[in-house]
């Protein structure tokens, strides 16, 4: 009888459901922003995997919003967690670094050293001679894993603190030559990327 009481009292109509609510929508959203990034980069079995989760979560939040109809502050959490549920989506993906990049220098000063310490930590690196807008550049596209991009971008700015530089995201890469990392057989082998990502 008591607990009864408590679902039907205005403490859990305006407090604690908006709350659930509040944080169903943010578990939802969350789950189907790093569902649509992994969509997009060949995750197959993944991503149905974070949608199933999502849309049952997605169900129940719904559900109680159609049971309360005239309850003002489940719809203000219901908006609210989407909101916040995009946000912490996008900042969960940029945690996790998944995929591949392809990072993009151009510079007009000698880039030689800059070479040489990227060569040293066995980034792969192709160079092209161009002309800019003031006069000739270099242009150096490397392939290299998300998670190493802070790295790379430290050494970009060490040795040429004015190169220009843009990144993209890169679906597939074969016959690249990355960084070995202490323990990379296993780190590789163990990754879950290789038993979901999609097989070409």
């Amino acid at each position: 009888m008591d607990a009864l009481a408590f679902f039907s009292s205005d403490v859990f109509a305006y407090i604690m459901l908006p709350a659930l609510i509040f944080m169903a929508r943010i578990c939802d959203v969350s789950l189907g922003t790093i569902r649509v990034i992994f969509v997009s980069r060949g995750y197959r079995y993944l991503a149905p995997l974070l949608g199933f989760f999502e849309i049952s979560i997605w169900l129940m939040a719904i559900g109680q919003i159609m049971r309360n109809l005239n309850n003002v502050a489940a719809y203000l959490a219901y908006a609210s967690g989407f909101a916040m549920g995009t946000f912490v989506g996008i900042t969960l993906e940029e945690r996790l670094s998944l995929g591949m990049v392809i990072l993009r220098v151009i510079t007009k000063k000698d880039c030689s050293p800059l070479i040489e310490k990227l060569r040293a930590e066995h980034y792969g690196l192709t160079m092209l001679d161009a002309e800019g807008a003031q006069g000739p550049v270099t242009i150096l596209f490397t392939v290299m894993k998300r998670e190493d991009l802070p790295h790379v971008v430290g050494i970009i700015k060490e040795f040429n603190p004015h190169a220009f530089y843009s990144v993209e995201d890169v679906r597939t890469a074969t016959e690249g030559v990355y960084p070995v990392r202490p323990g990379g057989f296993f780190r590789s082998y163990l990754d879950p990327q290789r038993f979901f990502r999609k097989k070409k």
